[in-house]
């Protein structure tokens, strides 16, 4: 690979989502000779390989975790099970250290089945962040709240925009002085955010704040199953170099994560789907 075409490449992250039927050393190697430097990983797989040998693989690789994907889930009503979220949290935390993932995404969950009580689950995600958050601080992770489109709001995330993340980033952060290297902030993923009006604005407030920054496409008509609805980019209707260069702008500097939920992609040749990400990524993004 050209020098200039690895200068294109050394912010792209593959989310391990996006090709899901390679192993981590199948992806570890696909990365290697693809001149990408930069992986987000999900704790599930990570656990079926092993943790302490998915540190040493990322490791030897050469490979920064760009996300570890993922905690959250804290809106339940019931005490116990919010406990047992919070614990769950603290061993993502504990994860996300040893494979110095940039950082832990949280997908912060639903309304509880039965409840109608959206505020309610809101303050009790609020309330389980005030534990996280000093937490994550202690083993130097940072969170990053994910706010999900808002169809989603009722099964898996009660923030449905930037701004509101944003605002809960802010009100729960224990940061201090140290803002400019917050222990809490935000995701900006495109397939959730694009839709947004306010969306260039919560991009500028949040500044430093953004500590991830997802890329995908919108495509219709949605899939029967909204989660595996995301395009590969240049697919759909999302403008997302608009998005780079507003995050860009922002002072985001870090990895640009391709993060694709598709059964078709997933069904598809994996080196094939890689492929077609690398020069997607290069028009469309870029």
């Amino acid at each position: 690979m050209t020098t200039a075409n690895q200068e294109r490449l050394e912010r792209l992250s593959v989310n391990q989502r996006t090709v899901p039927r390679l192993s981590l050393p199948e992806l570890a190697d696909r990365c290697a000779r693809l001149g990408i430097d930069a992986v987000g990983l999900w704790r599930e797989p990570v656990a079926e390989y092993g943790l302490d040998r998915t540190a040493s693989l990322v490791k030897d690789a050469g490979l920064r975790v760009s996300s570890l994907c993922r905690g959250g889930f804290l809106t339940a009503e019931d005490a116990g099970q919010r406990q047992a979220a919070i614990d769950d949290n603290l061993h993502a935390l504990d994860e996300a250290a040893q494979l110095q993932a940039d950082c832990l995404v949280l997908v912060v969950g639903g309304i509880p089945a039965g409840s109608t009580d959206l505020l309610g689950a809101r303050q009790r995600l609020a309330e389980a962040l005030t534990v996280l958050t000093p937490a994550a601080r202690e083993r130097g992770v940072q969170l990053a709240l994910e706010a999900l489109h808002p169809m989603y709001c009722a099964d898996r995330s009660v923030l449905s925009t930037l701004r509101q993340a944003l605002d809960l980033a802010e009100s729960t952060s224990p940061d201090g002085g140290f803002a400019d290297d917050p222990t809490i902030g935000v995701v900006v993923d495109a397939y959730h955010v694009w839709w947004d009006p306010d969306v260039w604005s919560a991009i500028r407030a949040a500044g430093p704040r953004i500590l991830s920054f997802q890329v995908c496409d919108w495509i219709l008509p949605l899939a029967a199953d909204v989660l595996l609805a995301r395009g590969m980019m240049g697919d759909g209707q999302i403008d997302l170099r608009a998005l780079r260069s507003a995050v860009d702008a922002a002072g985001y500097t870090g990895d640009i994560e391709v993060e694709i939920f598709n059964q078709d992609l997933w069904d598809a040749d994996p080196d094939q789907v890689l492929a077609t990400m690398v020069q997607r990524y290069q028009d469309c993004v870029l």
